[in-house]
């Protein structure tokens, strides 16, 4: 198949037909109730849906208002889900979010439920594993590994510098 004919089929591809308001109520209802939704996940949704914008609104107050859509609710979900579960550090989760459309202060919120002495443990827990696939020839060079390899997991620089000694006087022992 030539280039020209291969455009011509992918034009002819059939464009799906946009929702109502009414429509895209009923699926983020549907969505809202299997999993934690935020309110910049649901605009984004209807967004591509091809939701009209000036309906966008309502729809979304609809839903905050029978409860479907909560952003507090999601954010603390998030936060307990990223931080237990995947070990993430708070700069990440919030960066996360923040790319999901919540907002500064619910975020700030969410993130004071971290137990800061636990996370540091984790953050420990995952650079002694790491230390183990470093491949370095010095101290010096380990140290920056585990350092870039913290500091990537959403991990605060003052964290991450305890964590990295308290792993290599570990390692040395």
């Amino acid at each position: 198949m030539r280039h020209d004919e291969f455009i011509a089929e992918e034009g002819n591809a059939k464009q799906p037909k946009p929702k109502s308001a009414a429509q895209a109520l009923q699926s983020l209802m549907r969505l809202a109730a299997r999993s934690e939704k935020s309110s910049g996940d649901a605009l984004r949704l209807m967004k591509r849906w091809g939701v009209a914008e000036g309906e966008r609104a309502g729809v979304l107050k609809k839903l905050v208002e029978s409860r479907f859509i909560d952003d507090q609710r999601y954010a603390e979900a998030y936060v307990r889900e990223k931080s237990r579960l995947s070990g993430w550090g708070a700069r990440k989760i919030a960066m996360q979010l923040r790319t999901k459309g919540v907002a500064q202060d619910v975020i700030a919120k969410a993130l004071s439920e971290i137990d800061g002495d636990s996370q540091q443990q984790r953050l420990q827990d995952k650079l002694r594993r790491k230390l183990r696939t470093v491949k370095a020839e010095t101290d010096f060079e380990r140290r920056g590994k585990l350092f870039r390899y913290g500091l990537s997991q959403g991990f605060d620089y003052s964290d991450v510098s305890e964590a990295v000694e308290a792993v290599m006087r570990g390692g040395e022992e």
